[in-house]
């Protein structure tokens, strides 16, 4: 854990007198998925870079701790890609092993260079995660984008995945992007926004909104800039208002109360982050004002 997180996550054990009720009692807020109106919470589990490197069952023991305790909360969606080292393997072990497979919502991607490479990597995917059928897989950054985007709706009509999605978490992108979704028909979209990475919430997401597409949030602190940014910073008074007792609850509340976003992934590897995590889904939500309160004041450090 990084010495950031760590001093933020500290307030929790010495405040836990002071946690609001619904901490522990509220069920998840959930969002829907426009084209079909299924509901899914709006915190999702990302797997994290410790999913990627985990090799030993000292590595594996807290990831399984983690997954366990986002089950007992009620999270669902989980997210992973190919290209993040032994993720996806490592997320299929422990869905297997808990036997909570049934109860989530398994998202991962495609990012290969011509059809055949993707045909082979989503197959991989499927053995990986040891399931018969993946929620949604999405085109990662764009890669032969046409070619796999077909594929995918070929396996969405055999019922082997529920959703068709696109991803990307670079703005140099973000132009070619857009483009896309005006071209094409898909259930969601992932898209990189923060608290200090706002750029998405000036086309991107609203042309979702206007497309009937779900958005998953990726990068959701910034790569770790905004926790750079309030290290050692007290959480303002009026943060109360919203529910939010730590930095990561206010981060994550910014981008799930923006009307088109479906829900945010932030990166998990520990049960505590889970349970700081999930608890941005409940209580209160930012409304258009406070929004702008928190990007003045973010915009202020």
């Amino acid at each position: 854990m990084t010495l950031r997180r760590r001093t933020l996550l500290a307030g929790l054990a010495a405040g836990a007198a002071l946690k609001p009720a619904f901490a522990q009692q509220a069920p998840l807020l959930k969002k829907p998925i426009p084209s079909t109106g299924e509901l899914v919470p709006i915190i999702g589990l990302g797997s994290a870079r410790r999913y990627e490197e985990a090799r030993t069952e000292a590595d594996m023991a807290p990831l399984r701790d983690t997954f366990r305790r986002f089950h007992e909360l009620g999270g669902t969606v989980v997210d992973t890609a190919p290209s993040y080292g032994n993720a996806e393997g490592i997320m299929g072990d422990i869905m297997a092993n808990l036997g909570i497979r049934r109860d989530l919502f398994v998202c991962t991607k495609v990012g290969v260079d011509n059809i055949e490479q993707g045909r082979a990597q989503i197959a991989d995917s499927f053995r990986k995660l040891r399931t018969e059928r993946i929620d949604l897989i999405a085109v990662h950054n764009l890669r032969d984008i046409t070619n796999e985007l077909a594929y995918l709706r070929e396996l969405k009509q055999a019922g082997r995945i529920r959703y068709v999605g696109a991803t990307t978490s670079f703005d140099r992108q973000y132009e070619a992007f857009e483009a896309m979704m005006r071209r094409e028909t898909l259930d969601s979209i992932q898209i990189d926004y923060a608290l200090d990475n706002r750029n998405a919430a000036e086309r991107i997401i609203p042309l979702a909104a206007e497309r009937g597409m779900a958005v998953f949030i990726n990068l959701p602190f910034g790569r770790g800039s905004v926790f750079r940014a309030t290290e050692g910073k007290t959480l303002p008074a009026w943060a109360t208002e919203i529910d939010v007792t730590t930095w990561a609850q206010f981060m994550l509340k910014y981008l799930v109360s923006h009307p088109a976003v479906t829900c945010a992934v932030p990166g998990m590897a520990q049960a505590r982050y889970v349970e700081d995590n999930l608890n941005a889904a409940r209580g209160r939500m930012p409304d258009a004002a406070m929004r702008r309160r928190m990007e003045q004041f973010i915009d202020g450090l």
